[in-house]
């Protein structure tokens, strides 16, 4: 019986989800789209951080195309594989109700790529690199790319990666400000760990209300962002741990935050 390609290793608050395909460079199947998806649904139920890793060669080298393209191309909607497996997961990403780590170590590419840079923050490897390689078979960057980059490092900067499909190493992505930061191969899902086990330890309903309201931002303008921001800080205000957090904070002591809902 083979291996399951996506497995989950849960540890205290936080669960590690990681892409379990290394012949494949972790691949993405349909299958494991969907799987992903039931699994960041399934999480936050139990967990108060994840973290997302794949193997030490691979976060992940994108859609597996031999699986992906028929023999024959003639009448087939590249386009339906994403409104059917990869838009709804990356919705589901944009909507988790607690922090996302990305552990990157080696290549991560393609759609791979769109979902490493879609967590809150993003741990590479000093050799870890970032790929649009979709130019190279006729393509658009897919998975939120478009997005996701022209936002992080702006026009330029992603017309760049998209048009060229070049390798970014991660160095270089820290400089640009696509990635939170650069770490020793070998220290990137302790660091990883680490992020999650402190952001488990925080105000969890807040956390959700930063990640929605962040996420909300990015496509609002200015008076609309401090409408969301009122509105939010209104429900964060009336949640137990903003209690908790001035108590601790009068008192001179460390908040103990429950993670109630």
């Amino acid at each position: 019986m083979s291996e399951p390609t996506i497995v989950v290793d849960r540890n205290g608050p936080v669960s590690v989800i990681r892409f379990n395909d290394p012949t494949t460079m972790n691949a993405l199947t349909g299958d494991m789209a969907a799987e992903l998806r039931r699994l960041l649904k399934q999480e936050p139920q139990r967990a108060r951080a994840i973290v997302l890793a794949g193997s030490a060669r691979a976060f992940s080298t994108g859609a597996n195309l031999a699986s992906a393209i028929p023999e024959s191309l003639e009448g087939f909607d590249v386009g339906a594989t994403l409104e059917e497996e990869y838009n709804p997961l990356m919705e589901t990403i944009r909507d988790l109700p607690v922090p996302l780590i990305s552990a990157v170590r080696g290549a991560a590419a393609g759609v791979g790529a769109s979902i490493a840079l879609s967590a809150d923050v993003i741990v590479a490897g000093q050799s870890a690199y970032f790929l649009e390689a979709f130019a190279r078979i006729g393509l658009v960057p897919d998975g939120g790319a478009t997005w996701l980059l022209t936002r992080a490092v702006g026009r330029v900067r992603a017309m760049e990666m998209m048009l060229l499909a070049e390798k970014l190493p991660a160095p270089q992505a820290l400089d640009w400000g696509l990635i939170t930061r650069v770490v020793e191969d070998e220290a990137v899902e302790n660091t990883a760990m680490e992020i999650a086990r402190r952001l488990a330890k925080g105000p969890s309903h807040a956390l959700a209300l930063i990640r929605k309201s962040c996420w909300a931002a990015a496509d609002d303008d200015f008076l609309t962002a401090l409408r969301t921001e009122r509105r939010l800080q209104r429900e964060a205000g009336e949640h137990p741990d903003f209690a908790e957090g001035v108590t601790a904070f009068r008192e001179k002591r460390a908040p103990n935050f429950g993670g109630r809902g």
